[in-house]
């Protein structure tokens, strides 16, 4: 299973979802079972509108499971309320399922506001 992972901002549209999903998973995109990010942002329109467009279901990850992720970077930019780990990387391992990694570093949009990991767990059965 390839889950990505997506941390933004309010301000984020669609179009920096897809960017930051694209530099992230480059032609492996189509790959992509599931998107994920913190709970608090899953209801986000930006976010509704990409996961449409992909065909993938969203899987809300609480900021009790990101903040206590221990395969995520800590990031200072990051509000506490998520333990100051990336949400993107964090949210993808949760929803990857135990004994998932990161399938490489993650990426941000050009204009800053969202940010995506690849995480790959066992696969869907």
């Amino acid at each position: 299973m390839i889950v990505l992972g997506l941390g933004f901002r309010p301000a984020a549209t669609a179009a920096s979802l897809a960017a930051a999903a694209k530099a992230a998973a480059g032609p492996d995109l189509a790959a992509v079972d599931r998107l994920a990010t913190a709970a608090d942002k899953a209801g986000h329109p930006a976010l509704l509108a990409f996961a449409a467009a992909l065909g993938r279901p969203v899987v809300a990850v609480s900021a009790a499971v990101i903040s206590a992720s221990t395969g995520a970077a800590e990031r200072p930019a990051v509000p506490a309320r998520y333990g100051r780990r990336s949400v993107a990387e964090a949210a993808a391992l949760a929803a990857a399922g135990p004994g998932s990694r990161l399938a490489g570093a993650r990426a941000a949009a050009p204009d800053g506001l969202a940010v995506a990991a690849l995480a790959i767990g066992k696969s869907l059965t």
